[in-house]
């Protein structure tokens, strides 16, 4: 073998490489489009989660909200509201389970259902487990809650269904205090 074919076997070697390379090179680029579309745009990141402002939320009073594209009420329960919620016993409610993504596989009682150890906030995701319309509160239908009058579901004061035909009780989405005035849902 001649140094005239060792030279010509490099270069050969380089072109095929070289080749290759920009082969890749240009596959990745057009590749790259198809694959990124898939990503989430910016406004959907963008509300993955929010910040709610509750320092003007008075006891008895609800403030909804919107994430995600649904309705989330956001409650600062009486007293009242509260005890109802505490002595109504589990056996009596038709979801046993409390439906909170913040306690997964936690039982329906209000201490599982509601965002602080005081039971004073509840926030819950406002549409019906039934056929998904938005329930009316404000202490409706017959348990002191929220009533979808779609269908005839009325929710207690702890967001549990406990008539009707919807089957599961009220979602609670993922949330937690990040102060004393400011809810972060997502």
């Amino acid at each position: 073998m001649s140094h005239a074919d060792d030279t010509a076997g490099s270069r050969r070697d380089f072109l095929y490489y070289a080749t290759a390379g920009v082969g890749a090179v240009t596959t990745g680029a057009a590749v790259w489009p198809l694959i990124n579309q898939m990503n989430p745009s910016a406004d959907t990141r963008a509300l993955a989660s929010i910040l709610v402002d509750v320092s003007g939320v008075e006891v008895g009073a609800q403030l909804t909200v919107k994430w995600r594209g649904k309705p989330v009420f956001i409650r600062r329960r009486t007293p009242e509201e509260i005890q109802a919620a505490r002595d109504t016993a589990l056996t009596d409610l038709v979801d046993v389970l409390a439906e909170n993504a913040n306690k997964p596989d936690a039982d329906a009682s209000d201490a599982n259902r509601s965002l602080d150890e005081a039971g004073e906030w509840l926030v819950m995701i406002g549409v019906c487990t039934h056929l998904g319309c938005v329930p009316i509160g404000d202490a409706a239908g017959d348990f002191g809650g929220w009533f979808c009058p779609c269908h005839g579901s009325h929710y207690d004061t702890a967001g549990r269904i406990r008539k009707g035909p919807a089957p599961r009780n009220l979602p609670v989405p993922v949330a937690a205090f990040l102060d004393e005035t400011t809810i972060k849902l997502g």
